[in-house]
Formats: structure tokens, C-alpha cells, sequence
């Protein structure tokens, strides 16, 4: 009953009361990130993966810049992350802009985390189950190792996850997500602004 009725219920009026009583903070990071990132925008929006591999548009803060080399190519996420950036990523505040995506019916507040369509042809069988459940802001793999864990270990977790769903241990992802945030840990491979891409192998 939780996993097909309870869960998008409780998603969408936790979400609903979330977004109203964090717009105040929400105005003021619209605001910080306009200047921080020297005119890229706020808002970054990117097709992913979601229940049944139906394919939306996540959105998050946008934490990096636009600059280029002198071929007109982005220069690595390394070098355009913003100081700000860094900070929001450190607190997953970059991510709040997906609770839009949680009223929507889009993602959930936990669940594996939305992917890329391109993997899709890259996963196996088992490892495509992940796309059972609605993708959440955080998941069991987030609290388990997130960037700093390979990508079959991630998608062992995430189709553990989907086979264990019950709200007792969805209540243990959101306290330990809050332990993580705090604790700033996992965020992101040694030297890189974001983890590697998956190609179907690690």
C-alpha cells in the first residue's frame, strides 16, 4: 500500500509545505547564484531517466559557469565551478530545485537517482530494474557511498532498494541523507566537480 498509494501521497504534501516555507531561502539563492555565475543563468535543466524510463526534465541550481577556451569549447567542470558552487554542492542545496520535480509526479523524494537517457542501452537487465520506482532527490546509494562508489555498486544498491521499498526504511534514507549533508561527505571524486560517466563497464 505505501509503495503504490502512501509514498507519491506523502511525497506530494511533505514537497507542497517544503516549497512554501523554503521560498523565502529559495529567492535568495535565485539571487546569490544570478551574480556567481557571471550570467549562465540559475537554473541548469537536463533530461533524465524516470519511472519506467519516461524521460523529463530534471532541474537544479546551476552551479558553474559558461566560460570557454579559446576554441569556443567549455572549459572542464573543475575550472567553472564557482566558489558558491562548490558550497551549495557541499549541502546538496543545488538539488532543491528538484522538488518541483517531486510535485510534478516527476521524481520522488527517495529513490535511485534520475540518469541520463544515453545509458539506458548500457544497462543490464538487473541493473534496469532501478527504473521501477519513481528517481529521488536522494536514495539508498547516496547514503551508501554516493560519487565515491563504483557505478555496479550504485546500481546493486539502487535495485536493493527497489526490492526493500517500505517507508521505515525510506524514513532511514532521509535521517542519514541529513547525517551526510551535515557531515559533507561523499560529494564528489578526488579532483573531479562531478563523478565520471558511466560507459557500461565500472
Amino acid at each position: 500500500m505505501y509503495r503504490h498509494f502512501f509514498k507519491r501521497f506523502f511525497d506530494f504534501c511533505i514537497t507542497f509545505c517544503a516549497l512554501i516555507v523554503l521560498s523565502p531561502f529559495l529567492l535568495v539563492f535565485i539571487i546569490i547564484l544570478h551574480f556567481a555565475n557571471r550570467g549562465a543563468g540559475v537554473f541548469f535543466t537536463q533530461e533524465r531517466t524516470g519511472k519506467n524510463a519516461r524521460i523529463f526534465k530534471a532541474v537544479k541550481f546551476k552551479t558553474m559557469t559558461d566560460e570557454r577556451d579559446a576554441e569556443g569549447k567549455l572549459l572542464p567542470d573543475a575550472q567553472r565551478i564557482t566558489k558558491i558552487g562548490k558550497f551549495f554542492r557541499s549541502l546538496s542545496l543545488d538539488e532543491l530545485p528538484q522538488l518541483w520535480n517531486v510535485l510534478k509526479g516527476d521524481m520522488a523524494l527517495i529513490g535511485p537517482r534520475p540518469l541520463l537517457p544515453k545509458y539506458i542501452p548500457l544497462y543490464s537487465k538487473e541493473q534496469f530494474r532501478r527504473h521501477e520506482v519513481r528517481p529521488g532527490i536522494t536514495g539508498w546509494a547516496q547514503i551508501n557511498g554516493r560519487n565515491n562508489i563504483s557505478w555496479t555498486k550504485k546500481f546493486e544498491l539502487d535495485v536493493w532498494y527497489v526490492d526493500h521499498l517500505t517507508f521505515l526504511l525510506d524514513m532511514k534514507i532521509f535521517f542519514l541523507t541529513i547525517k551526510k549533508i551535515v557531515m559533507r561527505s561523499d560529494i564528489s571524486f578526488e579532483g573531479e566537480a562531478t563523478t565520471h560517466p558511466f560507459d557500461g563497464t565500472n
